[in-house]
């Protein structure tokens, strides 16, 4: 769906709630011309209690965290950008939705140095259902692995979420959507499993669950975190540092990606290889049904990872 098929009318920008319309920048804006911002995607979900953020303090944390490598500093506190984003989520009556908050370096100058280019910052929020699809959930998706390498942390700093560094998720991604598949899985430099082009990958194999460690050149995601600490809440044993070959995904019983936007969402085939019996598997099925019952709060388990949206 398009943002103008979509009721959203308000976007917070430096402060300021501004109509949806007129939230504008420069053409010469430094982010534009260089990567040069940081961002987070997060959602809020529709619960009995009202709509709720998940993981939003951790989210903002690692916002703040991204900003360091860059030497961009946000002059707004995290408690300031909370009471924006929630009002502005409530302004636009939204229950369930997804949350953009992004910094990047302004308008000033165009050397490669940003200068004395201000950081803006601005925080979005619209309605956005499942980001691979509602199928996807259930079905799972079939992926191919990409051509194209994850970029190294020697290289660029892959612990922060830079706007820039997402033209590599671009290229995996649609080269993947070029040749039939709904998503790629990426190598790192090693040739090793690092993930996807928005989200991590895990691996069943044998009723323990394996994902690639921090070392492989991933992000260090929100959503990964939960499911890691929810598997080894419900008996799993979770290898979180793994080393995962590209051949180890063809034999894997299960695999699975997580996400922001991803949530939990089944791959049921890599490479015209069937991955499992071709549909979602038992382990997957079980960590979905209990990721979705927490974050829509038919569960009282972690309600620390919860920001509520008073009304």
């Amino acid at each position: 769906m398009s943002f103008d098929e979509m009721d959203v009318d308000t976007i917070w920008m430096d402060g300021e709630f501004v109509d949806w319309d007129d939230a504008k920048i420069h053409v010469l804006t430094h982010g534009l011309h260089y990567g040069t911002g940081v961002f987070e995607g997060v959602r809020c979900y529709d619960t009995e209690k009202g709509p709720a953020i998940f993981r939003w303090e951790d989210h903002l944390q690692r916002f703040y965290d991204s900003c360091k490598p860059y030497d961009m500093e946000i002059e707004y506190s995290p408690e300031e950008l909370t009471e924006a984003t929630l009002e502005l989520i409530d302004r636009q009556d939204l229950r369930s939705c997804y949350v953009r908050p992004i910094a990047y370096y302004g308008y000033d100058s165009l050397g490669v140095s940003p200068g004395d280019c201000p950081t803006d910052v601005t925080i979005a929020a619209w309605p956005w259902g499942a980001y691979l699809g509602e199928d996807a959930l259930e079905n799972g998706v079939e992926v191919m692995v990409s051509s194209w390498r994850k970029h190294a942390s020697s290289q660029i700093p892959t612990n922060a979420k830079t706007t820039g560094l997402y033209v590599n998720s671009l290229l995996a991604g649609e080269e993947a959507r070029r040749n039939g598949y709904v998503e790629a899985i990426v190598l790192n430099k090693e040739g090793n499993v690092a993930e996807g082009p928005g989200e991590n990958i895990f691996m069943v194999r044998d009723g323990e669950i394996f994902t690639p460690g921090l070392s492989q050149s991933i992000l260090d995601g929100i959503t990964r975190n939960s499911v890691i600490t929810m598997a080894e809440e419900m008996g799993y044993t979770v290898h979180d540092d793994a080393t995962i070959s590209r051949g180890e995904l063809n034999t894997a019983d299960e695999l699975f990606f997580t996400g922001s936007a991803a949530e939990v969402t089944p791959i049921r085939q890599v490479d015209n290889v069937e991955i499992g019996n071709g549909s979602r598997g038992p382990v997957t099925e079980e960590l979905q049904s209990a990721f979705f019952d927490l974050v829509n709060r038919r569960t009282d388990d972690h309600d620390e990872w919860f920001t509520y949206v008073e009304e």
